[in-house]
């Protein structure tokens, strides 16, 4: 196209009259290959498929034949030939032979030409042709693609019919698809067929907006008006196109925006040409083979084919499926939804939509009344969401699907639960009478619990698992972790391709398009060690996000945009519409199992209350809320549909309506008899038989036999066996050399240790599982769990895959750079199954607050809200070394602030002390110092008979220090985990002398210890180390201070004072000390920043707190 557009800069322009031919004949290419070739003079029309509008596409395809004749079509190739060897304007295009058999959906253009024109002759090999039948058939197929591509932004999805457009510079408030034609509507060719089709389908399924085509009138010529003959009408007229006319787009439900989009979008003026007339809605033309509209029929009339194409594409469905990048993909969705009546229902069918619309209306209706202030943020002016999901699970489970795992958020939740999940309703209505829980925990609304239901689908007769994941109020937050956990259950199932589990994720509009986690949900889709193999989305679409409306909450078109990034169909469906809404989710559902992977659902529907029941809408959408008002509820619309369609009668409309209301009312008395709520009935991730037949408090050693360590170590320090031609990086030659040499010396450094752990777990069937950006490799070149063959590319070996033949699997992913999404996809997955060790690593701790919120409202408060354990691991590389603000600190003070010990009560020491304060905890904080203690901690988290998440401080520069490393002799049989490590140098020989005893945590005892060496201050200061910051260990930490009667106490750490550790430890020393003793601070002083970007100043800050922590 560039040197397109640069030859035609430097030729002479085309004008009405010389046609591009003519000037495609006089290109300087042109002559590099040909004869002489003379200018054509006549001022008639040469070919009518060449004009403006299809010169982009002429000039690729002659480009093409000037380097290979071969690869364009042969009347391309004998068109150019012609032309260019001298003949006449009009006589240069020859048909072909057609030898290749036909398409279902292809005639020969030469059978439809006398009905076409008149009864003109056929047409033989090599004679001329009428060009205005080639040009009406591009048209045609233009038209075709069109609707296709654009027909959803017309399609009449709106319940409310709130949308209108105006169009000042006429003077006048015109029908919508009017607008659209005249102004905004893209007629191309070939190479750019009609793409803006959409913009005229109707949006109103009230029939109260103005823009009906059907029921404005004759537009021009007496014509009834069919939008798209207008649409073709109104392109010739006015002889334009907008290349961004779907901006036209209204996206205020209140008609009070006045958006004048001419100015903000180019016009490019075209020859006026497809010139349509009335005769010619009754001539046939063939239907290409990317349109099913014909079924069996191969060429239709233009008046069917336009009717056929507006009811598929601009009618109550909209579908936007055209960006996908597979043929056979978009011609699956083109099957199921342009052949006429595919929407068709059957009586059962009916009844049955009928039937769960009642309980969906019912069930609100009930709430409402018995229960008229409480918050429930009801589905009223969306109850067909109910129908819509059940069908999607009923073809799901026709499909093979033995578990749906559903995430949502408040908007319907009760309903959902009640009538999808069939949670009983006794439970459900105890939630609203506010009694106190039998059990522990701080419990949660109702509209944010879980549940996990197995029970016998009646239309399948197929048993289902139903698991509705509890959530918090942060919307979306929960998409991420119902990924994790639908893989997770996939992957022990051995469901591979997602034939058995899938999840559907519901959304509101308002945060499906503003809420960042979405995205990066959407982007583990397909990723091989994330995707779930195919997600159905759910749009409740109220057009607008607790006040504000749609032009004031996203930048795009639509709410679903996101998902085109990942080729996801999206279906924008009239919630009003029951009919509609159950074809759409047959078809999704049907897509998920063909192609496994996502699909969106657009219920474009409406909020018949405020945001919840307590708030008055009217304060700031008056005439919105004017309208819904006015508006029957969609079981009242459909009951009379079915009764006029002598479906049911209205006596039966009733009977089943009495019939549900008796269900709940019998459920609301057997509620009112509960004395207690039970925490443990909304329960979503149930784990069956962990806990039975354990003792609460006994935890298994972590120690293992030293011929496991050999073993692991020995094969995770080899290149692949038998595998001479894997050719290894020689760097991680000498790495694995280097690690050899450390097994056989007994001792390990932080990656073996690490190493060691998994796989000793994986020899004892415990599946692991880590993930993160980089963890592969590690962020600092450390871990290199997976070599890379330097010659052969996507060539790679695991080791620790390969430890055992009857192992359990290992996984180590490197992830999407993302927090927020990748850490609420481990969470998912570590409550599936206990038996896990599941990890995520930050490529820096200090990028852990990306995923705040999962860490916030999943992992701190997770159990007591939902009684859901988590064993989740989460690795924070930490420690401050000159590296600046960014790289320094995994905030180490927000996981300890978050940790729910009361720092002024001591527990009573026990024999299970240790074990009673990780029960009793919401996780566990660790800052580890030694290889060693990593290999315990991690086993701890697999040992207990309970699951806590755990918070690890990682190293950094001690990945490599010599001094950082541990024997085997800490590792066997018989050691444990250390959560204090106490002083075991010359001081703790004479403890009575030493002067100062200092407890410290992690990296920073290196620095303290290099100190106290160089000065020769061993005998007179101790260092302790607490390995296990929180729950903190006062039964060690006593004893340790025990040891040292005359030594002053210090804290030293190496973060700022109002960091790190300080905060906590301080008030628990107190409790400890009882006001016996003082601990003073030893370290940086407070600051904003959590370190210093000048290593000047980080130097100083360092020996600073070295030289005031000898100070005696």
């Amino acid at each position: 196209m560039y040197r397109a557009r640069i030859v035609l800069q430097a030729s002479n322009k085309i004008g009405n009259s010389e046609r591009f031919a003519s000037w495609l004949l006089n290109k300087p290419q042109a002559a590099a290959v040909t004869v002489k070739a003379h200018r054509l003079k006549s001022s008639t029309a040469a070919e009518p498929f060449l004009n403006g509008s299809s010169s982009a596409y002429v000039e690729t395809m002659y480009n093409a034949w000037l380097t290979d004749p071969n690869s364009v079509h042969t009347s391309w190739d004998a068109f150019f030939r012609n032309a260019t060897n001298g003949a006449q304007p009009g006589v240069a295009y020859t048909s072909p032979p057609n030898l290749a058999p036909y398409n279902k959906n292809e005639v020969p253009l030469t059978s439809l030409v006398p009905a076409a024109a008149g009864g003109m002759p056929s047409i033989s090999a090599g004679s001329p042709i009428n060009e205005k039948i080639i040009d009406d058939h591009l048209a045609v197929q233009a038209i075709i693609r069109s609707y296709q591509a654009r027909g959803h932004l017309a399609a009449d999805v709106d319940p409310l019919g709130i949308t209108t457009a105006n169009l000042p510079e006429l003077g006048m408030r015109a029908p919508r698809s009017e607008l659209i034609m005249r102004k905004y509507f893209n007629f191309g060719t070939i190479d750019e067929p009609i793409s803006r089709g959409h913009l005229v389908a109707r949006l109103d399924p009230l029939g109260i907006a103005t823009g009906d085509p059907v029921s404005s009138g004759d537009w021009h010529g007496g014509l009834r008006a069919f939008a798209s003959e207008a649409v073709i009408r109104q392109h010739v007229r006015f002889g334009m196109r907008l290349i961004r006319g779907h901006h036209i787009a209204k996206l205020d439900p209140l008609e009070i925006a006045n958006y004048d989009m001419a100015g903000k979008n180019p016009r490019e003026v075209i020859h006026n040409s497809y010139r349509f007339d009335e005769a010619d809605m009754d001539r046939v033309f063939k239907l290409p083979s990317t349109t099913f509209i014909g079924e069996k029929e191969k060429a239709l009339p233009l008046r069917e084919i336009l009717n056929r194409l507006e009811q598929a594409y601009c009618n109550n469905i909209g579908i936007e499926f055209m960006f996908i990048n597979s043929l056979e993909q978009c011609n699956w969705i083109r099957q199921r939804m342009e052949p006429p009546n595919v929407t068709k229902m059957s009586p059962d069918q009916k009844r049955l939509i009928l039937a769960r619309l009642t309980r969906s209306t019912g069930f609100e209706n009930f709430l409402a009344k018995k229960w008229s202030s409480e918050k429930r943020f009801g589905l009223e002016g969306c109850e067909i969401l109910i129908p819509a999901m059940k069908q999607v699970i009923d073809v799901s489970t026709r499909l093979g699907v033995e578990s749906v795992i559903m995430g949502m958020p408040h908007r319907g939740r009760l309903n959902v639960l009640a009538n999808v999940c069939r949670k009983p309703l006794h439970q459900l209505f105890t939630q609203f009478a506010g009694l106190e829980a039998e059990d522990d925990g701080s419990g949660d609304v109702k509209y944010h619990l879980g549940t996990y239901i197995e029970r016998l689908n009646r239309v399948t007769n197929k048993n289902i698992r139903l698991a509705v994941c509890a959530n918090p109020s942060h919307l979306e937050a929960v998409d991420p972790v119902v990924q994790g956990k639908t893989r997770a259950e996939q992957f022990y199932r051995g469901d591979n391709e997602g034939k058995k589990v899938m999840s559907i994720l519901l959304h509101g509009d308002a945060a499906f398009a503003g809420q960042g986690v979405v995205f990066e949900t959407m982007h583990l889709s397909d990723l091989p060690a994330y995707t779930t193999h195919g997600t159905v989305h759910i749009v409740v679409n109220n057009q607008i996000g607790f006040t504000t409306d749609p032009r004031h909450s996203r930048s795009s078109a639509y709410c679903t945009d996101v998902a085109r990034v990942v080729n996801a169909p999206i279906f924008h469906v009239n919630g009003d519409n029951p009919e509609a809404v159950m074809h759409v989710c047959n078809v999704a559902a049907e897509w998920r199992s063909t192609f496994h992977k996502d699909v969106v659902i657009d219920i474009v529907s409406y909020r018949r209350n405020g945001h919840n029941e307590v708030d008055e809408p009217m304060f700031t959408q008056p005439l919105m809320y004017q309208k819904i008002r006015n508006t029957k509820p969609v079981l009242e619309k459909y009951a009379d549909q079915l009764i006029s369609e002598g479906v049911v009668t209205a006596e039966e409309v009733k009977d089943v309506k009495d019939k549900y209301e008796k269900i709940c009312e019998d459920a609301y008395n057997q509620a009112k008899q509960e004395t207690h709520i039970k925490y443990k009935d909304w329960l979503d991730s149930p784990w069956s038989g962990f806990f039975e037949g354990k003792d609460p408090l006994k935890m298994s050693p972590t120690g293992v036999v030293e011929e496991t360590l050999v073993h692991i170590g020995k094969r995770f320090s080899s290149p692949p066996p038998n595998a001479a031609e894997f050719v290894i990086h020689k760097g991680l030659l000498r790495i694995l050399k280097s690690r050899m040499e450390m097994v056989n010396n007994r001792t390990v450094d932080w990656a073996l240790g690490e190493a060691m752990a998994f796989g000793s777990l994986l020899k004892e069937g415990i599946h692991v599982r880590l993930s993160g950006e980089d963890v592969e490799r590690g962020t600092f070149s450390h871990r290199h769990h997976v070599l890379h063959h330097q010659k052969v590319d996507k060539a790679t070996y695991c080791a620790l895959a390969h430890l055992y033949p009857d192992q359990a699997p290992y996984t180590v992913c490197n992830s999407s750079l993302s927090e927020y999404g990748v850490l609420g996809f481990e969470v998912g997955y570590s409550v599936t199954n206990p038996n896990a060790l599941v990890l995520w690593e930050a490529q820096f701790g200090d990028f852990n607050n990306v995923a705040q919120c999962i860490i916030d409202q999943f992992i701190s408060s997770g159990q007591a809200k939902w009684v859901r354990q988590s064993g989740i691991v989460l690795l924070q590389p930490h420690g401050m070394e000159g590296m600046g603000p960014e790289h320094s600190s995994a905030r180490l003070e927000r996981f300890l602030q978050m940790s729910a010990d009361d720092p002024d009560y001591m527990p009573p020491e026990s024999p299970d002390y240790e074990v009673r304060q990780l029960h009793d905890c919401n996780w566990i904080v660790a800052n580890c110092s030694t290889p060693a203690s990593m290999f315990h901690i991690l086993r701890r988290q697999i040992a207990l008979p309970f699951r806590k998440p755990l918070i690890l401080m990682t190293p950094k520069s001690l990945l490599r220090h010599p001094e950082c490393k541990s024997s085997f002799d800490d590792m066997c049989e018989g050691t444990s985990f250390k959560r204090v490590i106490p002083e075991e140098g010359p001081a703790s020989e004479n403890s009575s002398n030493v002067r100062k005893l200092a407890f410290c945590s992690g990296r920073v005892y290196y620095d303290l210890l290099k100190e106290r060496r160089d000065r020769g201050l061993e005998k007179d200061i101790a260092i302790a180390r607490l390995e296990q910051i929180s729950p903190f260990p006062y039964d060690l930490i006593k004893a340790e201070i025990a040891k040292y009667p005359n030594a002053q106490l210090v804290w030293s750490q190496e973060e700022h004072k109002n960091m790190g550790s300080w905060s906590y430890v301080e008030p628990r020393f107190r409790t400890l000390l009882q006001n016996q003793k003082q601990i003073s601070y030893n370290g940086r002083p407070s600051a904003a920043s959590p370190a210093t970007g000048s290593k000047a100043a980080h130097n100083k800050e360092l020996k600073n707190l070295l030289e005031e922590f000898c100070v005696l």
